[in-house]
């Protein structure tokens, strides 16, 4: 089903060909992202995936990109992150040569014309602010800011506005030379596909890839010896928390028994955190805990938004299912529930061809290696309820417990007096 090919360039390419779909996903990983930015270019490399819409050489304009693929039912779009930046194309397989050659275009030809560069400022602005008037979304960003502070991976993957409003276009030439080279690069294609043939094809398409062995990223640094708190002042009907503590990156096999942790907490309308804050106490529409891992660092943390005057409530609530789940074993039947949950939320999520070649990219991109679903099924499996109670008891100290608010309030010490487990 899955299949590796290293060209003899660095170029990756993984082929997963589904016979139960008549669709094709070509999507390309770089491996770069807000980590690998300085200061002085923040927001280059979102900036850039942009940019790369607005023109080739051979597709001058941004219409000659975007008309094609439309023509066609299309869809596609492009993402960028900490580590890596995505775009992606996905229709009838039956234009799979066409799908290759325009992202292979749009990744390696950008034109970064100057007066392209000066009107999508405005767009790159406007968008930071969207944010900025999302408190559901901003709270993550407060998030991120106080697990790593003034470091790349504390910083806001769409940059400042300072810096977006100075860049140009010999930033976005340098930044595309270092990291947009063939080591760095997986081509990933799914779908009605045969694997030999798409080989062969990307090969040409990436020709004139630069071989290089590009620039990385400086490790994240992580520092922290007690509770901490940021609070964002924003007049708002709703308050909205994240409330966690740092966990596990990509490389430590404790992930997956803190998947089952996270699930047991928060994953789901039956999860612990739910059922309590949402059925019991009915002080919030939404509330989910998950984790997040990279390659250097990892957090777990319960997302949630309740009325202003029930915030600290909400805190005390959440602290004591981390409190109970780090003291008590679970229960074998909640155990299973929650693999169980684990595997049907994999399975489904890999049904289609755009997210399965994203399930074997994100891995391969990260780690230079992927594991098949029923590999990371069989990990799941494998967990025990000593190893949720291990992994809790490790994740819930008080020294790793961290509360970011987003909310009408000014005083930080209403909260910070809550923080303990």
């Amino acid at each position: 089903m899955y299949k590796k090919t290293t060209l003899s360039n660095g170029l990756r390419i993984l082929t997963i060909p589904i016979k139960s779909t008549k669709t094709a996903t070509v999507l390309v990983l770089v491996a770069t992202g807000s980590k690998y930015e300085s200061k002085e270019i923040s927001g280059v490399s979102h900036f850039l995936e942009h940019m790369n819409f607005k023109g080739t050489k051979k597709r001058p304009t941004s219409l000659q990109i975007s008309e094609p693929l439309d023509r066609i039912g299309g869809q596609y779009n492009a993402f960028t992150g900490q580590e890596y930046t995505g775009y992606y194309v996905k229709a009838n397989s039956k234009h799979l040569d066409f799908l290759m050659d325009i992202v292979s275009d749009i990744t390696l030809n950008p034109n970064f014309a100057q007066k392209e560069i000066d009107k999508e400022r405005g767009v790159i602005i406007e968008e930071l602010n969207m944010y900025e008037d999302d408190p559901m979304r901003k709270v993550e960003d407060i998030w991120t800011d106080l697990l790593y502070g003034d470091q790349p991976a504390g910083w806001d993957i769409g940059g400042r506005k300072e810096v977006i409003a100075k860049l140009m276009r010999s930033d976005f030439v340098k930044y595309h030379t270092d990291h947009y080279v063939a080591s760095k690069i997986v081509v990933i294609v799914s779908g009605m596909i045969r694997s030999d043939y798409v080989v062969s094809k990307i090969k040409n398409f990436f020709e004139s890839v630069r071989i290089s062995k590009g620039k990385d990223k400086l490790p994240t640094k992580e520092f922290q010896k007690k509770p901490e708190l940021k609070l964002f002042y924003k007049k708002t009907d709703q308050t909205h928390i994240a409330l966690g503590a740092r966990s596990y990156n990509i490389w430590d096999n404790r992930r997956f028994a803190a998947a089952v942790l996270t699930t047991i907490l928060g994953g789901g309308m039956s999860s612990r955190l739910f059922h309590n804050l949402r059925d019991k106490l009915g002080i919030a529409y939404y509330v989910r805990t998950g984790g997040s891992e990279t390659t250097d660092v990892g957090n777990v943390a319960t997302w949630v938004g309740v009325n202003n005057k029930r915030a600290e409530e909400a805190i005390r609530a959440i602290l004591e299912e981390y409190k109970k789940i780090k003291t008590e074993k679970v229960s074998l039947e909640e155990l299973n529930k929650a693999k169980e949950h684990i595997e049907g939320s994999l399975i489904l999520g890999i049904e289609t061809s755009d997210e399965l070649a994203s399930f074997y990219g994100f891995q391969e991109i990260l780690k230079n290696e992927a594991m098949k679903p029923e590999e990371v099924i069989k990990k799941i499996r494998s967990v025990t309820s000593e190893e949720v109670l291990e992994v809790a008891q490790d994740i819930f100290k008080p020294e790793k417990l961290n509360l970011a608010v987003i909310g009408p309030f000014k005083n930080n010490k209403q909260f910070a007096s809550l923080l303990k487990i």
